[in-house]
């Protein structure tokens, strides 16, 4: 049960439409929790089909005037919004502890990765640049260039309500598209900070705007013929009926969907770093990531040295609320979620796992009322098991051990995601093989978390990926512009009658 607290005392939060916050038509709220108190902080609008309708119009009417601003000047705009978000650090962080729960130093850090992407976006006037073929033939010249979509939007996962809208907004505004976000209704507070801040730095009314909400907003914005391409980050499930409904619609769609993110740890290996390793990917942010490292893929006979070292340092986890100085790992989002995933222990349980580390033994004393969860271990974990398969989101660690290091990459290239994988060694062989055989989309050698820069893109292959394109980097700049290739040719160069042939050097 969550503990309540004076209607008084709640805070409203709105959509952000044409440049100003404004309230719902539809009169329908949700309560944003602060999971480590398990109170009711803030209660967020739910948007109808007419307030996605008003945010897409806004959109619309913007258009013209920004796609047809020069990148550099989109560009500078960008840049004191850059400027605007470093002087806001602590704030957005502290927003994203209290309705996320995350660690202090872990939003801080979250903070600093979506701000690049930004930078990145910096660059527009050069990421945009086409290319020129003088005199292919018969006086005409050949050139290319990219133009913006329209009208697009974003609809992120509450794990990073401040970094992953940053992998989307950026790149889109610095293409010239405007753009409608539909955030987690679980952490909506960044998202309105941010569309002030972006007002601030001179962007005009109407060509970003935040809609809060839940799945009618996502309706709303997949059936709205003048939303132009979608981008998603959240589970499979929902990442493949975006995509499905988006395309079938006409529109173009990236949807990133789950992970089940493994961790090689061969014989050779300098075990003291990958215990390091899966105590911070396992367990930072509650597992609540989607790079997060939920398997330890033991090879040969380290699995027994392994648990030997896992075991004290998961229960001697600093727990609690994570506005509070030395806490290691915070709450998990909701009640709610917190039962989501000791369900799946009590799954592992009774499937035939050993359950070395029970984390629903953990009590946070200090906050009895917060959706506190401490980490868990299983050993002996098998590939058939409902721990194994699917994406727990939680502090959830399962070590499954091998033979060889062949039958590890099998493991891994069976399994039906794709996102992020890690291996640890000493073996210069062994590393390079494991970067050119696994079926992965982002590969860590010797690095448990391998989130790829802002100048590089992010995405999984398989199940992990809807779409053909990653996100943010260049593959962004591709997935939010459409080519085009323009041929010219002038009338003094014109020779007489008419042609039959396709133009050809001479």
């Amino acid at each position: 049960m969550s503990h309540q607290v004076p209607e008084s005392t709640i805070r409203q939060i709105a959509h952000f439409i044409d440049g100003r916050e404004v309230a719902d038509a539809s009169s329908r709220h949700g309560d944003v929790f602060d999971p480590s108190q398990g109170s009711v902080a803030a209660r967020v609008a739910l948007a109808s089909a007419a307030d996605v309708d008003a945010a897409v119009a806004a959109a619309r009417r913007a258009f013209p005037v920004w796609s047809e601003t020069p990148a550099l000047k989109r560009a500078r705009v960008l840049f004191e919004f850059k400027t605007l978000l470093d002087a806001h650090k602590d704030e957005f962080a502290a927003l994203i502890t209290r309705e996320h729960g995350k660690v202090f130093s872990d939003a801080k850090g979250e903070v600093t990765r979506g701000i690049e992407v930004v930078e990145f976006a910096c660059a527009a006037p050069h990421l945009l640049k086409g290319q020129f073929s003088d005199q292919i033939g018969g006086g005409i010249d050949n050139f290319s260039l990219r133009q913006p979509l329209g009208v697009v939007a974003g609809i992120t996962p509450f794990n990073f309500p401040f970094m992953v809208p940053l992998w989307m907004i950026p790149v889109a505004l610095a293409c010239g598209n405007t753009f409608v976000l539909k955030p987690s209704e679980r952490d909506p507070s960044p998202s309105l900070l941010m569309a002030k801040l972006l007002k601030q730095a001179g962007l005009p009314d109407g060509v970003f705007n935040v809609v809060q909400g839940d799945k009618v907003a996502v309706d709303a914005l997949i059936e709205h013929a003048d939303v132009a391409a979608l981008s998603f980050v959240g589970s499979t499930p929902i990442a493949e009926y975006i995509y499905a409904q988006g395309t079938a619609r006409g529109k173009r769609v990236q949807a990133l969907g789950g992970a089940k993110n493994h961790l090689i740890v061969m014989p050779d290996a300098d075990l003291d770093q990958a215990v390091d390793a899966l105590i911070g990917a396992a367990y930072g942010s509650a597992g609540e990531r989607c790079m997060a490292i939920s398997v330890a893929v033991a090879v040969g006979d380290v699995a027994d040295k392994l648990i030997e070292r896992l075991v004290p340092r998961i229960g001697s986890l600093k727990i609690g609320n994570g506005m509070d100085s030395g806490v290691e790992m915070g709450p998990l989002i909701t009640a709610a979620h917190r039962e989501k995933v000791q369900g799946y222990i009590e799954a592992g349980i009774a499937e035939g796992a050993k359950l070395v580390v029970d984390g629903r033994k953990h009590v946070a004393s200090a906050q009895a009322r917060g959706f506190f969860l401490g980490g868990s271990l299983f050993d002996h974990v098998k590939p058939g098991m409902k721990i194994h398969r699917e994406e727990i989101f939680g502090p959830v660690l399962g070590i499954v051990r091998v033979p060889d290091f062949a039958s590890a990459v099998e493991l891994i290239n069976a399994h039906e995601f794709g996102n992020g994988v890690s291996c640890y060694t000493s073996d210069g062989g062994v590393a390079r093989a494991f970067a050119r055989q696994i079926h992965c989309g982002m590969v860590g050698i010797n690095v448990p978390i391998p989130v790829p820069m802002a100048w590089h893109s992010f995405g999984g292959w398989k199940r992990s990926l809807f779409g053909d394109a990653h996100i943010y980097g260049e593959e962004g700049v591709r997935f939010y512009t459409r080519y085009k290739s323009v041929m010219q040719r002038w009338p003094d160069s014109i020779g007489k009658g008419a042609e039959f042939t396709m133009p050809v050097a001479h």
